[in-house]
């Protein structure tokens, strides 16, 4: 049988921030919080279609020092649907974003940064967002260069 390291699992961000960056998974990108193991340490899952994709760490009662951006991380991505939906809700909510479309038209997606500098990014399949308008080249804000 051959080898494969399989698809990602879940991401872990260590914060200082762990109630703004909850509300960011939930009330910005619509995760979920879900159960999560009773660890020694605090912290949350935010599940998406009954996945934990996003684990949290809550750093505040250490001494660890928060990093100020996701480090060598540059960003992590999802596969999405719901393109003008979402941008609908970034716009509804305040949220600084970037909208674009790869070259060849296939993909369209949406960055926007978590409370932690951590770059989102949400992929969507163009040809299953029929109806969702025009192509996506609209900036909200400068969310950091890719």
């Amino acid at each position: 049988m051959g080898m494969s390291v399989g698809v990602l699992d879940h991401f872990n961000i260590r914060t200082r921030k762990l109630a703004d960056t909850v509300r960011f998974y939930q009330d910005i990108l619509g995760l979920e919080k879900g159960e999560r193991p009773s660890f020694a340490f605090p912290g949350a899952w935010m599940y998406s279609e009954g996945k934990a994709v996003v684990h949290l760490v809550d750093i505040s009662p250490t001494e660890e020092p928060q990093k100020p951006d996701s480090g060598v991380v540059h960003h992590v991505a999802f596969v999405s649907r719901g393109f003008s939906a979402m941008k609908a809700r970034l716009q509804s909510k305040g949220m600084a974003f970037d909208s674009r479309q790869v070259p060849g038209g296939e993909l369209w997606q949406i960055f926007v940064n978590d409370p932690n500098g951590v770059t989102i990014e949400l992929n969507y399949e163009a040809a299953k967002e029929q109806g969702a308008g025009s192509v996506p080249t609209e900036r909200a804000d400068d969310v950091g260069a890719r």
